[in-house]
């Protein structure tokens, strides 16, 4: 019997050793990914950041900010460099208790936006249906049953603009009167409806447009508006249906209009202008466009007597500004700008000064997003103010006064991540470029109205934020939060680790980020995941503490992986030949630089082990994930595809007509159908039913020739769903099995259950 109980002892030491080296994919790691899903980091770091709320266009604003024990309202007067409450929180939590009878705590008010009234001396707040007025002087607290604000009223706050019957009416704000400023507008031929790629039309009922929110842009003066007219009927639709809708049970079908890549029968608009003083329309001198390539309603100068608009033209190679004379109607180009492959929408911006006398332009056109000044009269370029190997993100604020650009560029302090955002001052003409925000960090600026102040919130993956508030020169007043992170890092969180390596070319720089398990231990093997998503309209690697801390990297990190998530060729905000790599080539721009840059980190760290190797992306990522899998089974074992476009004949027309170009055999070369039958590894398909943005038939095409191919792999259709899945418990948790059982090799938990997120 003793011997019995020896060797018993012996194999359950020994089986308690080996799960203790293994230590990953265990229910006590499920609980700890749980707990850093981002709905619930979030409450472990508090003080993170500041959201101004300018209070009219001065420079005196509100926030919201996270504390320790909830949440707090706070006033900022930059011109008095003076911080405090909004309003006395306690006091104002027993006003409502005594006025509602329910208990509250005021460190969690039942609401999260103030307007303040009456200068600065009352608020407003709602909660539910009441809207509360709370006198800040004598502390009267008086609600009302909310009434809906009038939306895209008058500038002088006499008109509110509606549609009916497919025509656009004025409601008079006073007498209620209406006027008729449109008689022939007809059913899908509609005046001022405002397109909606993502509205959904229950086939059952069919929705009723007659009477809602138009879209229009007012003159200054209130007396004429900018609009468009929308020709429908051309529209060809994609359809969804909803398989287990709420107390029915017949699948309920849906369509909402979608152009495909090629498409020539399109949904069309045209431009109009009405004189709202003669109720008379104004035809404008420009032709029909398709409706994809449709901006915003043209932008008014403040004089009234100009508007302007960006008509791109189908292929993204070209782009005008146009001008239009809101007297006559009459249009003229005033700016070209070319491109041999394409000109991104997300790149490209302007922004008139002095009623449109000139124009500050930001381009491409030398291979760096670079500012110009253009005369807005004859449309000639004056000068070009910025230049260098440098990648000008955004204009902030144009003081026309000091004849001056405040601006957001990344790449231009040597030494330092070249997606970091800072912020920059610079004359018209080139001159006294400025660097505003010399820290070594992400800057996230919000500029005051007036232009004289700033709020940077400014961290870094592996540096905490510190919200401070500066004057428009960079000179800093006050700190208004510093993070308060140490509850974070009571659980062991890691930091996550910024690196650069070498592209394929063994030439030039590329980033990205580790994540590791907080029970991280370095005498350890984990097998690495690769998070991708190489939309090469922007990059995923985050470069904010804000970002690092709260994403689905690091809850699949704490399961026993290494998360590595890197941005190649062809993503953006480099130069623009970094960019145009992924020009008719999304089928590239991912798995060769993330396995160039995962053997060259395996190198230098031992603990990660790539013979196990998986992949996840969501939308273009899951169609990353799905492609690296089919072109590289040599290196990638399991990927997790969810809502993945994974044929860019069957997205949405302008983002693979912007990236791929015009319609051709390279679509079909790319296409992860065509590459079914490459398929070696372990494949989780995900799709909600009701994705109105990758519809589902991109995948189901996808199963389809996985089938035909005879693969095996796997398939999780979720009802109801749409193309958001961040906060999916039950996606989640199988997404974390998956990696868990393939990858790890172990068995996951049996039925974890993810809690539900609770208010933040």
């Amino acid at each position: 019997m003793r011997c019995i109980l020896e060797r018993t002892a012996i194999v359950f030491g020994c089986v308690l050793t080996l799960s203790l080296a293994a230590g990953q994919g265990t229910l006590e790691d499920y609980r700890s990914a749980e707990k850093f899903l981002p709905a619930n980091a979030g409450k472990l770091v508090s003080h993170s950041r500041v959201q101004p709320r300018w209070i009219d266009e001065s420079s005196t604003f509100w926030y919201r900010v996270s504390t320790e024990d909830g949440k707090a309202f706070v006033l900022v007067n930059p011109e008095k460099n003076s911080q405090k409450p909004a309003f006395d929180h306690r006091r104002l939590a027993d006003a409502l208790t005594l006025e509602t009878g329910d208990s509250l705590d005021s460190n969690n008010l039942p609401f999260d936006f103030i307007r303040f009234t009456d200068g600065l001396n009352a608020i407003e707040f709602d909660i539910d249906t009441t809207r509360w007025s709370y006198d800040l002087t004598d502390y009267e607290l008086t609600g009302n049953e909310r009434e809906d604000e009038p939306r895209n009223l008058s500038p002088d706050g006499k008109w509110i603009p509606f549609i009916r019957d497919h025509n656009l009416f004025l409601r008079s704000q006073e007498t209620e009167e209406e006027i008729h400023l449109t008689t022939d507008g007809e059913p899908e031929y509609d005046y001022a409806y405002r397109p909606s790629w993502y509205k959904l039309i229950d086939m059952t009922r069919k929705d009723d447009d007659d009477e809602h929110f138009p879209g229009v842009s007012w003159s200054p003066d209130s007396k004429k508006i900018a609009t468009f007219r929308y020709d429908r009927r051309n529209a060809q639709y994609l359809y969804l249906l909803r398989y287990a809708p709420e107390n029915n049970l017949r699948a309920v079908p849906f369509a909402y209009e979608r152009a495909l890549p090629g498409d020539t029968a399109l949904a069309m608009v045209e431009y109009v202008l009405f004189d709202v003083e003669n109720q008379k329309q104004i035809p404008v001198d420009a032709p029909r466009r398709p409706a994809f390539l449709l901006g915003n309603t043209p932008q008014w100068t403040e004089d009234g007597k100009r508007l302007f608009f960006l008509d791109w033209h189908r292929g993204y190679d070209a782009v005008d500004l146009v001008e239009i004379d809101p007297s006559t109607g009459e249009t003229r180009v005033l700016i070209e700008e070319r491109s041999p492959t394409r000109i991104d929408v997300y790149m490209l911006n302007f922004q008139y000064v002095k009623n449109g006398r000139e124009i500050v332009w930001l381009s491409e056109r030398d291979g760096w997003n670079h500012l110009y000044l253009f005369d807005g009269k004859t449309g000639e370029l004056k000068n070009r103010i910025t230049e260098g190997a440098f990648v000008v993100r955004n204009i902030v604020y144009v003081d026309e006064k000091k004849r001056r650009i405040l601006f957001t560029a990344s790449g231009r302090e040597p030494g330092r991540d070249p997606y970091l955002l800072h912020l920059y001052r610079v004359d018209f003409d080139g001159s006294d470029l400025r660097l505003l925000t010399p820290e070594n960090a992400e800057h996230e600026i919000h500029m005051s109205p007036d232009g004289s102040f700033f709020v940077d919130n400014m961290s870094r993956v592996d540096q905490a934020p510190k919200s401070i508030l500066k004057k428009s020169g960079g000179q800093t007043l006050r700190v208004l939060e510093s993070a308060n992170i140490e509850k974070l890092l009571a659980t062991g969180w890691k930091w996550p680790e910024p690196f650069c390596v070498k592209a394929r070319d063994g030439k030039t720089d590329i980033y990205g980020v580790i994540f590791r398990p907080s029970n991280f231990d370095p005498s350890r093997k984990y097998p690495v995941i690769d998070a991708t998503y190489t939309g090469p309209h922007t990059f995923r690697t985050p470069k904010s503490f804000y970002r690092a801390f709260r994403n689905q990297d690091q809850p699949i990190a704490e399961l026993g992986f290494i998360v590595v998530t890197v941005d190649g060729f062809g993503s953006a905000k480099r130069s623009q030949s970094f960019h145009d790599f992924s020009y008719k080539n999304l089928g590239d721009i991912g798995a060769e630089d993330h396995i160039t840059a995962i053997r060259q980190l395996a190198g230098k760290y031992p603990w990660m082990d790539i013979s196990r190797v998986g992949i996840y992306g969501h939308s273009a990522g899951g169609y990353d994930a799905a492609h690296a899998l089919l072109t590289h089974p040599e290196f990638y074992k399991v990927a997790v595809a969810s809502a993945g476009n994974h044929d860019h004949r069957m997205a949405k027309v302008w983002w693979p007509e912007l990236y791929m170009g015009p319609l051709g055999a390279h679509y079909e070369e790319q296409s992860n159908l065509t590459l079914a039958g490459n398929l070696e590894g372990k494949l989780l398909l995900v799709h909600g039913d009701m994705d109105n943005n990758v519809h589902p038939s991109c995948t189901m095409r996808f199963v389809d020739a996985l089938i035909k191919a005879n693969k095996d792999f796997d398939l999780l259709i979720l009802p109801n769903s749409s193309h958001g899945m961040g906060n999916h418990r039950y996606f989640t948790r199988r997404r974390w099995d998956y990696f868990v059982e393939h990858l790890l090799g172990v068995e996951p938990p049996d039925g974890y259950e993810i809690a539900p997120f609770s208010r933040e």
